[in-house]
């Protein structure tokens, strides 16, 4: 499921408020973890995305908290998801 506007090819926009969810798993045989997008922390509302794949990094100004299963990422500003590589995702 991805209900994220497209930019470019491999590239979708953010929205400024965006939460990341990231749940990073440990098993040595699959290296994706999940990454559920929601619009904002506050809104209650079911999430934009659903992606499995790792999140590799974050250039845009955030907040990182981290959590048991991984951590949140709450962006600050509008950025893109980018997709470098096959379920390998960048935030800028």
């Amino acid at each position: 499921m991805n209900h994220l506007p497209p930019l470019d090819d491999g590239e979708w926009r953010l929205p400024n408020h965006a939460h990341i969810v990231v749940y990073e798993r440990d098993r040595e045989d699959d290296e994706r973890g999940l990454l559920t997008i929601y619009d904002c922390g506050a809104a209650q509302k079911p999430p934009r995305a659903q992606l499995l794949g790792t999140l590799e990094g974050v250039a845009a100004d955030a907040e990182l908290e981290s959590t048991p299963t991984g951590r949140i990422v709450k962006l600050r500003e509008e950025a893109t998801l980018s997709e470098d590589e096959p379920d390998r995702f960048r935030i800028r």
